[in-house]
């Protein structure tokens, strides 16, 4: 593999172009963030700090949080600790297939060094070493476009309106205790899944960061990837609560935030909001109440 400070972009870019949602003469502008993207990308886009200072709101990405409340969630440790490892004690080289482990071997090696992840569940250590891989290769998982934005916004003294679904857990440790419940073989699909992206992927993980970065839409487009997320959604909601939770505060979110862009249409002339690709789905029902959207 090419090493990482050889390919991964750092300094000033500007980003991808914005999309465009129009009710009259009101607009809303979207500007889509990408994960992971280049640690040390300076982020910076003269149209985007425009139309924020243009706007008269920002909307945050949408959120979903658990409302435990700090005491209660004390009480959860013991069983999230044991949701952690396999439900049986059995470690990773007994739990997975004999050439899957190999190759989560060798990528441990690589990424993790010492690290010693033999006895957490498949999924969660598979996780633990995308987080460290793609740390290697130069590139992260934090909200760097938001906090771009959210920092130009008070800036420029716009309001931030954040969009955040919170869901009350009536029984915290039955719902941790839920992920005990999951299913075995489709643990190891998104294990299986995410070994298979780190190993074909991670240099075109780079390459697509880049071309985020330097707005070239038509190149990221050019490289699909094996998306392993749904193979690790499909995991958790093998698990019948996970399941009616995710899908229900799934939904929640997704109208939470169209019914926010509904708002902010109607109220102000200019709104701007940051979304994690892809978003294809919400702008859909953008257009099926009759907005007009506009790509880059």
């Amino acid at each position: 593999m090419v090493a990482p400070d050889e390919v991964v972009v750092e300094g000033e870019r500007p980003g991808p172009g914005i999309w465009q949602v129009s009710k009259g003469n009101h607009d809303l502008w979207i500007l889509p963030s990408l994960e992971p993207l280049p640690k040390k990308m300076v982020w910076r886009s003269q149209t985007v700090e425009q139309r924020i200072a243009q706007s008269q709101v920002v909307l945050a990405p949408p959120m979903i949080q658990a409302n435990v409340g700090f005491f209660r969630s004390l009480t959860l440790i013991p069983s999230l600790l044991r949701a952690e490892k396999s439900p049986d004690g059995q470690n990773l080289e007994q739990v997975l297939p004999h050439d899957v482990y190999i190759r989560w071997l060798g990528l441990r090696v690589k990424y993790l060094g010492s690290g010693d992840d033999e006895k957490k569940r498949p999924m969660l250590a598979a996780f633990d070493l995308y987080r460290h891989a793609i740390d290697h290769a130069g590139l992260t998982s934090q909200p760097i476009v938001w906090e771009a934005v959210e920092k130009q916004a008070r800036k420029d003294h716009v309001a931030i309106q954040p969009i955040t679904l919170t869901i009350p857990l009536e029984d915290p440790k039955g719902s941790i205790r839920e992920l005990e419940k999951i299913s075995r073989a489709a643990e190891i699909d998104c294990f299986t899944k995410i070994i298979d992206r780190l190993e074909i992927d991670l240099q075109p993980m780079v390459k697509r960061a880049n071309f985020w970065a330097l707005g070239d839409m038509e190149g990221l487009k050019s490289l699909p990837y094996p998306d392993e997320r749904e193979a690790c959604t499909n995991a958790f909601l093998t698990a019948p609560k996970i399941r009616e939770q995710f899908e229900k505060a799934l939904s929640q979110s997704e109208d939470l935030w169209v019914s926010t862009v509904d708002r902010a249409l109607d109220k102000n002339v200019s709104t701007f909001a940051v979304l994690a690709l892809p978003i294809d789905g919400l702008l859909d029902k953008l257009r099926a109440k009759g907005y007009v959207v506009k790509e880059p």
